[in-house]
């Protein structure tokens, strides 16, 4: 489980192939693949280890740093599931959810 680095947007970074292949470190550490994320920027600031932690919205599809039409291009052709995983993260907690995921190979 220590080794499974869950980003602020709740994607799996060490299932990741650019973290695999060494070009990103995971958005929590000093080399992430995007250093302009609004995601980050505003999770990190506020404190939060992830998005989840946020409590302004009651459904993350309101937030627009997490449900804008880039993200939901990302997630599309990445079949990746930003707002599943911060509900999986809220629901089950992250430890949990880090185990879920350490389990599961897709981003």
């Amino acid at each position: 489980m220590n080794n499974v680095i869950i980003a602020y947007c709740g994607l799996c970074c060490s299932n990741c192939g650019m973290f695999l292949k060494d070009r990103c470190k995971g958005c929590h550490s000093d080399k992430p693949m995007n250093r302009n994320c609004k995601m980050k920027s505003c999770a990190s600031e506020r404190g939060f280890v992830t998005c989840a932690a946020c409590g302004d919205f009651t459904d993350y599809k309101e937030c627009k740093k997490i449900y804008n039409l880039v993200s939901r291009f990302f997630g599309f052709i990445f079949k990746s599931d930003r707002i599943g995983s911060l509900n999986k993260i809220k629901e089950m907690g992250l430890d949990a959810f880090k185990v879920y995921k350490g389990n599961d190979k897709k981003i």
